[in-house]
Order: C-alpha cells, then structure tokens, then sequence
C-alpha cells in the first residue's frame, strides 16, 4: 500500500517590518487611513511634542509642534511601495510634511497573531 503525502506545501511565512510615521497630529487620520490601503491590520498613534525650539520653528514656517507617531506593522513586500506613497503625499499633502521609517521585525508569537499582523489566511 503507498503511502500518501499528507502534507501539504506551505510557503514561506512572509517578513513583517514595524512603520514609523511621524507627522502634524491634525494629519495623523489621514495617514492612518491612507496606511489601511497597504492591509495594515495593526496601527496605534501615539501623541507627541516636537522638540524644535521657537525660534527654528519659526525660520522653517513651522507653526505646530504636536505630532502623532503611528506605528503600523506592514509585510515586508507592501512596505517599499507604503513608503513611496508615503514620501509623495509628504510633498504634495499641504500640512502634511512628516516623515517614516520601518525596523524588522524578527519574531511573533502564535499563529493567529501573525496570521491576523499579516493579513495572511
């Protein structure tokens, strides 16, 4: 009697980077909603105070300094493009100046956890 192969092929798990995007906090809805289009499942904005003095603020046209930080957790193949996106509505978006950065993610624990960051079924 053969013997079946049960298992099936599974792919590799995809990679997951953490965003930082840090922008005016008038924005942040903006950009949190702009993000969700990348099948982000996972943000949190966070409440922050530049740390420009007055007298700078003022020689770059700057006149809020409350920001908003989002993180977000991207798969790594979606953050290159969220970052592009990201970069051009930084330019074009008026009040919308802000910048992001990702870090690696090197580890998660459990399943659905991961299942859930990813947006993998």
């Amino acid at each position: 009697m053969a013997q079946k192969n049960i298992s099936s092929p599974m792919s590799s798990p995809k990679k997951m980077k953490l965003l930082f995007t840090v922008v005016n906090k008038k924005k942040a809805e903006f950009y949190v909603d702009l993000l969700q289009s990348f099948e982000i499942n996972m943000q949190m904005v966070l409440s922050a105070q530049g740390t420009a003095g007055a007298q700078l603020m003022e020689n770059l046209g700057l006149t809020d300094s409350e920001k908003a930080v989002i993180l977000s957790v991207i798969r790594e193949d979606r953050a290159k493009e969220a970052l592009g996106t990201l970069e051009d509505r930084f330019r074009t978006v008026k009040g919308g100046k802000g910048i992001a950065y990702t870090v690696p993610m090197t580890s998660t624990i459990g399943v659905a956890i991961y299942q859930f960051l990813s947006n993998v079924k």
